[in-house]
């Protein structure tokens, strides 16, 4: 049984994220995405502006004047959540924390999914998977994903991006469209996540805080990392500190970008300041004017 606090979140989060769903991006993630392949739906008679390469001409010959085959496209598709629940997405100075962002989307993605009839599953990750949920529909479905997303407590602070994609790589056998959802802050998963781009369609999304890539000038301020527990003093007002701060900060989205771009994955920037449903809106308007054959 869960706490009424978290119920109470959960609620507020799946309106939330409907709301947005039924307002802004329903139809996007619909135009974003294409389907598995095309489905035969019916005959009907010919029409100007219709295809020649359509016309059926066993039932052209039978009825003595030209009817064509429609297709529709094969809409099921199957979404994965993979969500970084490590110690350090538990950051955040802006609005909220990064972990909370990526439960924003987590659930306004979910909720696309089940409203176009999608499937969707989650893997919830530290150095290990600690919750795969397998793709399934509907409301209910949806309404328990959000409650792991929100409530579940991580056993270990620590993140291995590489072990979770091979997992998800391992259990998810037909190609799917992969949401990875972290800040990246982890080590030697460049072949992981290049196999994963592979074999599904990944898009890495980075959750990010502007302290980390800005630093004020604080005085002596003691650090501590989440995920090891090392802690040190810092002298904040130095200028060398910030400016070196600053350089790791662009170095680390620099490396994640080239590594998206030449894996094929696509990344969007999510940051705590309370505008990543607009990033998340961005790219899939981004996504249909690729998949109509206009620029990205």
């Amino acid at each position: 049984m869960l706490p009424a606090d978290v119920l109470r979140q959960v609620r507020r989060l799946h309106l939330r994220a409907r709301r947005v769903v039924q307002t802004l991006l329903g139809g996007e993630y619909h135009s974003a995405f294409k389907g598995a392949g095309l489905s035969f739906e019916e005959v009907r008679e010919y029409q100007p502006g219709d295809d020649v390469r359509s016309i059926d001409w066993n039932v052209t010959a039978r009825a003595g004047h030209p009817f064509v085959k429609r297709y529709v496209e094969e809409r099921e598709l199957t979404l994965i959540l993979a969500v970084d629940v490590s110690a350090s997405q538990q950051f955040g100075t802006g609005p909220l924390a990064k972990r909370a962002v990526a439960a924003e989307l987590a659930a306004l993605l979910a909720l696309c999914a089940v409203s176009n009839n999608d499937r969707v599953g989650l893997v919830a990750f530290t150095t290990a998977v600690e919750r795969f949920v397998p793709p399934n529909k509907g409301p209910r479905h949806v309404l328990r994903l959000l409650r792991d997303i929100l409530a579940f407590e991580a056993k270990k602070p620590g993140t291995d991006l590489a072990a979770a994609l091979d997992y998800l790589n391992k259990v998810q056998r037909r190609r799917a469209i992969v949401f990875l959802l972290s800040d990246f802050l982890a080590g030697n998963f460049s072949d992981a996540f290049r196999r994963a781009a592979r074999k599904h369609d990944l898009i890495a999304v980075r959750t990010a805080d502007p302290r980390e890539a800005d630093w004020p000038a604080a005085g002596l301020v003691r650090l501590e990392d989440a995920e090891t527990g090392r802690q040190a003093v810092i002298d904040t007002d130095g200028r060398a500190f910030r400016a070196a701060f600053a350089a790791r900060a662009r170095d680390r989205l620099a490396a994640v970008t080239k590594l998206a771009r030449g894996a094929g994955a696509d990344l969007i920037e999510a940051g705590t300041d309370g505008n990543h449903f607009d990033a998340l809106l961005k790219f899939f308007r981004r996504r249909d004017r690729r998949r109509q054959g206009g620029r990205a």
